[in-house]
C-alpha cells in the first residue's frame, strides 16, 4: 500500500480504491481549493487545501472502522465516502456555497450525480462500490453514514485539529486519538463509550473557540460577504453558467472576477476589503432583521444605500444564521445508559450562551463611505446608535 505524509497524521496509508480515486479530476480539483478560504487573510499560514483535509478524513475514518471492527465492502464504501466528501464544494468552499444552492437548490453533499456523470463513479465501480451508497453516506445517511457526517464524525475531527495547526492557534487541539478510539454503536447510533463526557465536551469546546476566534473572524466574515456578493454578480452579468461556476478552483474564480467585477475582484485579491460599518449583537436586532433571507438582504441594501447617497454595490448586509449547536446532541454512554452531551454536561448550556453572546450582523462598506452607511443603516433596520463601527 501507498503511504503519504501528512503534516497532522503523519503517515497516511490508502488501499487501492483511494489510490485510485485521487488520481481523478475531481479529487485532484481539491489541491485547488483551500480549506479556509477567506480565514487565509487573517492567518496567513492557514493555506492548507480540501485536498489535504479529505486525506485526513479518510485517515480518521479509516481507524474508526478498525477500532469498530467493521471490515468488508461495508468498510470500502466508508473510507471512498470520507475521501471524496468535499468534491461537491465550489470555488473557496462554503463562502460560494449559498451562491450555488440558490441556483441549483443542491448542497456541495449532494453528490450522486457528481460520482456518476465523471471518473469517480468508474473508478468505485470498477472496484464494485456503489456510487449510490457512497453518496448516502456522505450525507451521514444511515448507522455508517454518521461516521462521515454526524454529531461526532470524522470530518470535523479533522478540520479542527489541521485548522489549528495551520493558523496556529491552539483552540483546536482535540485528542482525536481517543474519540476515534472511543466510538461504539448503541442500537444503531454512534455514541462515544462510558468515561467520555470529558472527550466530547473537548470536542465542543474546540469548536466554539474555533468559531470565535477564527472561522467567525470579522475580517473572514467581511471578504467572504464581499466575495458572496461579487460570484452573484459574475453569474447575473455575464454567461458563466453554474455548472461550471462550482468546478472552478479558487484561482479561477479570482481570475474571473479581476476580468468582469473587477471593483471588487480587485478588492478581494488585494485585501482592500471594506470596513464594519455596523456589528451587532444578538440582543441588539430586532427579530424581524435576525431573520432576514437572501432576498431581504439585498432589498435593505438598496434602501441603505439610496439613504446614504453611495452607490449600491457599496453596501453590504451580513446577517448570519442564529447560533446552533450541532454537537450538543453527541451521544454519550454515562452509567451505562445513552445520553446527549447536552443532558450529560453542565458545559454546554454555558458554551450555548456563549455562542448566542458572539453572534453578530454586519453592514459593511468601503472606508470613505462608512460614517453615512452607518447612519443609514440604523435608520432602515431600527437599530440602536451603540451598534456604529
Amino acid at each position: 500500500m501507498t503511504a503519504i505524509k501528512d503534516s497532522v497524521h503523519d503517515y497516511v496509508t490508502l488501499c487501492p480504491v483511494a489510490m485510485d480515486l485521487l488520481d481523478t479530476d475531481a479529487v485532484q480539483r481539491l489541491r485547488h481549493i483551500k480549506q479556509l478560504s477567506t480565514v487565509r487573510l487573517v492567518y496567513p499560514s492557514a493555506s492548507h487545501t480540501r485536498f489535504e483535509h479529505s486525506l485526513g478524513v479518510y485517515h480518521l475514518a479509516s481507524r474508526a472502522l478498525s477500532f469498530l471492527g467493521i471490515e468488508g465492502e461495508r468498510a470500502r464504501h466508508v473510507r471512498a465516502a470520507a475521501l471524496v466528501h468535499d468534491v461537491g464544494h465550489g470555488p473557496y468552499g462554503h463562502q460560494t456555497e449559498e451562491v450555488i444552492r440558490r441556483r441549483t437548490g443542491t448542497d456541495h453533499d449532494e453528490l450522486g450525480e457528481l460520482l456518476e456523470s465523471t471518473s469517480l463513479g468508474s473508478v468505485l465501480r470498477e472496484h464494485d462500490l456503489s456510487p449510490r451508497r457512497v453518496a448516502e453516506l456522505v450525507r451521514g445517511e444511515g448507522e455508517l453514514g454518521q461516521l462521515v457526517s454526524g454529531e461526532l464524525d470524522v470530518d470535523r475531527m479533522d478540520y479542527l485539529v489541521r485548522d489549528a495547526h495551520h493558523t496556529g492557534v491552539p483552540y483546536g487541539t482535540i485528542d482525536h486519538g481517543r474519540l476515534v478510539r472511543e466510538l461504539q454503536y448503541r442500537d444503531g447510533e454512534l455514541v462515544l463509550g462510558a468515561g467520555n463526557v470529558a472527550t466530547a465536551e473537548s470536542l465542543l469546546l474546540a469548536r466554539a473557540l474555533m468559531d470565535a476566534t477564527v472561522y467567525r473572524h470579522h475580517v473572514s466574515r467581511i471578504a467572504g460577504a464581499m466575495l458572496e456578493r461579487a460570484s452573484q454578480r459574475l453569474l447575473d452579468q455575464t454567461d458563466l453558467d453554474v455548472a461550471q461556476f462550482r468546478r472552478m478552483a479558487d484561482h479561477d474564480l479570482l481570475v474571473r472576477l479581476r476580468e468582469d467585477v473587477p471593483e471588487l475582484g480587485r478588492r478581494i485579491e488585494y485585501r482592500e476589503l471594506y470596513k464594519r460599518a455596523v456589528w451587532a449583537g444578538l440582543d441588539e436586532v430586532p427579530a424581524s432583521v435576525v431573520e432576514l433571507d437572501h432576498t431581504d438582504e439585498r432589498a435593505a441594501e438598496r434602501e441603505i444605500a439610496e439613504r446614504a447617497g453611495v452607490d449600491e454595490q457599496s453596501v453590504v448586509v451580513d446577517v448570519p444564521p442564529r447560533p446552533r449547536f450541532k454537537e450538543a446532541n453527541s451521544r454519550v454512554v454515562v452509567d451505562g445508559v445513552v445520553q446527549r452531551l447536552e443532558d450529560a454536561s453542565a458545559l454546554v448550556s454555558s458554551l450555548r450562551a456563549a455562542r448566542r453572546d458572539d453572534w453578530r450582523m454586519g453592514v459593511y462598506a468601503p472606508s470613505d463611505c462608512v460614517a453615512p452607511v452607518a447612519a443609514a443603516a440604523v435608520e432602515v433596520l431600527g437599530l440602536p446608535d451603540g451598534v456604529v463601527g
